[in-house]
Order: C-alpha cells, then sequence, then structure tokens
C-alpha cells in the first residue's frame, strides 16, 4: 500500500515571508521553511496570495523550487479589500475550500496557520474545525539565533473531545454560574434546576432584555441582580446594577424618574437630573413590577430599548443609554394588553427571553435545603448564627408542605417565618416550642382569603360568588381555564378548536363547537354570556 501524498494549504505572508535581495536567505521565512524539513516531506503546496504581492510571490516559488525542487508550488490569487475584516475572509477562504478538489483517500492535508492577518488564522482554525477543510493544523517558528537553521514546526491537534480537562473546566464554570444564580441553594426541583440552567445561558449569551414572571416573593428581584452580578464577573457589563419598583412611579414624576428632565422642565425643576436609563449606561436596567407603567412611559421605553436614545423630560436632544433591560412582573402582560393597559409593541419586544419562576408551593422539595440558606442568611444579617433541632425541623416541615401550607408569599414568606423563630431561638437553637409558636401564626396568617386571580374574578362575576364556592375545586380549576379561552377567541368554533387541539388529531372527525357547548351547559353557561360579560 503506498503512503499518501503530503498536501500542504497557506497563505503568502507579506511581511514574514517578504525577502527579495540576497541576504533573504540569512532570513527566517516561514513558508519557505516548510520546504527545509527532511522529515516533511510535502509533494504539493497550494499558496494563497493578494494580487499586490505578486513580485513577492515570485521570488518566493523560485526560492522554494531551489530548495525543494520534488515539491510542486500551486498559487490562487484571492481577492480580499481588508484582510481584517472577518466576514470577507472567511467567505474568501470558505470559497477557497468549497471549490478545491480535495482527495482524502489519496492525500493528507496540513494547513499552515502562521502567516496572513489574526483573523486569517482563526478562519482558517474554523475551517479546518468544521472539516471544511479536512486538514491538520501546522504552526511553524523561528529557529532562535541561528538564522540558517529551518527553524521548528509543531501539529496541533484539533480533536478536543481528548481534552477532557477543556471540557471539565467549561463544565465546571457552568456548574458555579448556576450555583451562583441560585445563591448557592442546593435546589431539587427539575423544572426550577432546568429553568436556571436556561437563564444562566441566555444571561451570558444575549444583551437582550429579559422578562421575569412569577408571583410575589418569588425572588424575580434577587435573581435579576444576580444575573448582573454574573454578566460582570464574566466583564460583559461595566455599569451599574439599577432597579426601580414601577408601582412606586406615579405622575410626572415617573418620567422624571425614568428619563431624567432638564433644569426649569417644570416647576421646582431647580437642577437637571440624569435619570435611572442614564444611570444605567453600560449596565443593567431591572424595571420590577414593569406592568404599573402608564403608556407613556412604556411608549418611551420602547424607543429607549429599540434604539438606545430618548428625550428627557423638557429637553429638545435626545441622550444615549446602552443597557440591558430586564422585567419583572407578577402579572399576566398579555392580560393586560388586552385590558388596554400595556402596550402590545413592548411586550413583544421585552419578550424575547421570557422565564417564569415557580412559587414555593410548586416546589416544596426545595423548601428545606431554602431553611437553612434564610438561617445562613440570619447569621450573616445579625451576627449571630442560629440552628435547628431535628425534631423541630421535622414538626415545622410536615406542617409547611402540606396541604394547609398555602405560601402565598413564597419565599418572603419563608425569610419572615425563619427570622422569628431565629430571632426568638433561646441558646441559638430554635425546638419544638419556638416552632409551635411559629406554625399558630403561619396558620393565622393562611386563613386569610388570597385575592382572586383575574380569571378568578370574571368566572366570579359570571355565575356569582356562592355557585364558584359549592363548585368542587377539580370543576372550578377547570371551568376558569375553559372560560378564560372563551374570553379571548371570537367565536365558539375557535375556542373548541382551541381546547380541544390534542384529542382533535385521534379523531377522524369532530364537533369542537357541540362539545364545548355541552361542556358549558352543565354549568348553565352559553358563550354568548361570556362575551357579553366580556364588554
Amino acid at each position: 500500500m503506498s503512503q499518501k501524498k503530503l498536501v500542504c494549504i497557506g497563505l503568502l505572508g507579506p511581511t514574514l515571508d517578504a525577502g527579495m535581495t540576497y541576504r533573504r536567505w540569512s532570513k527566517w521565512r516561514p513558508s519557505l521553511s516548510l520546504l527545509q524539513h527532511e522529515e516533511l516531506l510535502i509533494d504539493r503546496f497550494e499558496l494563497l496570495y493578494q494580487e499586490d504581492f505578486s513580485d513577492l510571490l515570485e521570488q518566493l516559488v523560485e526560492d522554494a523550487h531551489e530548495i525543494s525542487p520534488e515539491t510542486t508550488i500551486n498559487t490562487h490569487v484571492t481577492h480580499m479589500e481588508d484582510p481584517w475584516d472577518f466576514e470577507q475572509v472567511y467567505q474568501t477562504l470558505h470559497s477557497f475550500a468549497r471549490n478545491y478538489p480535495f482527495n482524502v483517500e489519496e492525500e493528507d492535508y496540513i494547513l499552515h496557520i502562521t502567516t496572513g492577518t489574526h483573523v486569517a488564522q482563526i478562519c482558517c482554525f474554523l475551517l479546518a474545525e468544521s472539516h471544511h477543510i479536512p486538514a491538520r493544523l501546522i504552526q511553524t517558528s523561528p529557529p532562535g539565533r541561528d538564522p540558517y537553521k529551518q527553524g521548528r514546526y509543531r501539529m496541533i491537534d484539533l480533536d478536543l473531545s481528548r481534552y477532557d480537562q477543556i471540557f471539565a473546566r467549561f463544565a465546571q464554570e457552568q456548574r458555579e454560574a448556576i450555583s451562583f444564580l441560585k445563591e448557592g441553594v442546593e435546589t431539587k426541583n427539575k423544572a426550577f434546576n432546568y429553568l436556571i440552567e436556561q437563564i444562566e445561558r441566555v444571561a451570558i449569551a444575549s444583551h437582550d432584555p429579559i422578562l421575569l414572571t412569577g408571583p410575589t416573593g418569588a425572588g424575580k428581584t434577587q435573581l435579576a441582580r444576580r444575573i448582573y452580578d454574573l454578566k460582570k464577573s464574566r466583564r460583559q457589563v461595566g455599569g451599574r446594577f439599577v432597579e426601580v419598583n414601577c408601582a412606586t412611579l406615579r405622575g410626572d414624576a415617573a418620567m422624571s424618574t425614568l428619563f431624567g428632565h432638564v433644569k426649569g422642565a417644570y416647576t421646582g425643576a431647580i437642577s437637571s437630573r440624569e435619570g435611572l436609563l442614564r444611570a444605567a449606561d453600560g449596565g443593567v436596567l431591572f424595571l420590577d413590577e414593569i406592568g404599573e407603567l402608564g403608556l407613556d412611559e412604556q411608549a418611551m421605553l420602547l424607543r429607549a430599548v429599540e434604539s438606545g436614545r430618548f428625550m428627557p423630560v423638557g429637553s429638545d436632544h435626545e441622550v444615549e443609554s446602552d443597557f440591558q433591560l430586564l422585567a419583572g412582573t407578577n402579572r399576566d402582560l398579555y392580560e393586560c394588553v388586552d385590558e388596554g393597559t400595556f402596550r402590545e409593541d413592548l411586550l413583544a419586544r421585552i419578550n424575547l427571553w421570557s422565564f417564569e419562576l415557580p412559587g414555593l408551593r410548586d416546589r416544596l422539595e426545595d423548601l428545606e435545603p431554602n431553611i437553612d440558606y434564610e438561617l445562613e442568611k440570619f447569621a450573616v444579617r445579625r451576627g449571630n448564627r442560629v440552628g435547628m433541632n431535628l425534631e423541630a425541623r421535622k414538626k415545622y416541615l410536615e406542617f409547611t408542605m402540606g396541604p394547609q401550607a398555602s405560601w402565598r408569599g413564597n419565599f418572603r414568606d419563608l425569610n419572615a417565618s425563619m427570622t422569628r423563630m431565629a430571632t426568638l431561638a433561646r441558646g441559638g437553637r430554635i425546638n419544638e416550642d419556638d416552632v409551635d409558636e411559629e406554625l399558630q401564626r403561619l396558620q393565622i396568617m393562611w386563613q386569610t382569603k388570597a385575592p382572586l386571580t383575574g380569571p378568578e374574578k370574571f368566572l366570579q362575576k359570571l355565575i356569582g360568588e356562592q355557585h364558584c364556592q359549592e363548585l368542587d375545586r377539580f370543576d372550578r380549576v377547570q371551568l376558569i381555564d375553559v372560560v378564560d379561552a372563551c374570553r379571548h377567541c371570537s367565536s365558539l368554533s375557535a375556542a373548541g378548536r382551541l381546547l380541544f387541539a390534542a384529542s382533535r388529531e385521534k379523531k377522524k372527525s369532530s364537533n369542537d363547537s357541540d362539545r364545548l357547548r355541552k361542556y358549558l351547559a352543565k354549568f348553565d353557561i352559553t358563550f354568548q354570556q361570556i362575551k357579553d360579560m366580556e364588554e
């Protein structure tokens, strides 16, 4: 079996390969040095060059024939107006690779990455790594003090799968980032852990707005700050973390707080104010409860997010601010759009990355590690470490993971609960008596009726409060969803298609309208009643 021929592909280096006088022989020229190694027998050299350096190419080819007459030199002119333009260089090299008649059955290929701009070297690496050029990379280096020696070369192995330590380091960095976003809490809920993994990937890779939804107390504000801290640790932002609860912005002061004002913009404006958007330049702006913003502020915010430009109150000139927007809300913003209180175009812009944080009730397996986390926070805050004995912990978990525990305030409820017990604990230890007292407090607190959601309010208004209370929870939850779907559909058939989409796929024929009409009739409701109530 004959040995494969060795083919080298490289770029003419206008600086490193230069040399026209007799002194060129005392100068290390990387492309020429490849032909000076007896153990590296190159059968063919495919040399790419720019037309401006034709004279240099001619001299190099002549010298190559003198050093290695058995090597065939093929030259290929390239057209790159700017050798530092990544897209242009990549396209040129990619075009060469696509049109070159590679024959891997009979030839081995090496790709020389010493010459050319750094951009060209990176493009060569990418094309070899993606197998557009089926070659090993070869790097040459000067000989040292003796200029008449051929220098050194080294093959670069692109099989990154062999480098377990590299991948282990990447995996470890990702684990550390995920743990950082979870504030070091070893959570067990699979859905929540997957959610945080997704947020970590987006936070690192994207500068677009991120919308964090979920009930009050689910941890949106803490997560927003951790996203900022993570990005800052990766040097992706250099500016500040600026946050505001939009529910606190009212009237004319809202515009000024967000967008700033110039001196004399209104009565009392005795000096200029930069505003929060300007303060967040180069950093992250977190607008909590963004659903509380007024429509005028929403319009200004949309322009600022899309263009990075906005006009302070009373100013004739726009200012710029490059910030990443994080937004939080416990409202259904689509419902707000339907009600006319939130702009649909703004929602479309900030909803590119949307993550819904679950409430504590939906991830009770994470209750115990969060108990330890809250006690650790208490120790840092008060300088007093408090433990919890096993019997007390067991009693607390049995109650707080049971059906009577609503956790309406989510992690705020947990923080308050642990703070109360840690404060009252004697001898730095929470015992069963402390837990008994706390459980009485929680029972009283959770016996108060929770506020109804929008769809629940609508159903109560539609069929009456007494009828709602008489329904089993199973029926009530299902009916709320069905009625809500009807509210957002233009016809009975459209609502039927939405509600019975999965089962319809399994049937040869179906009458979704009739199925929905019969279901509503069980509760003395018609589709028209729902639409009339909506109006």
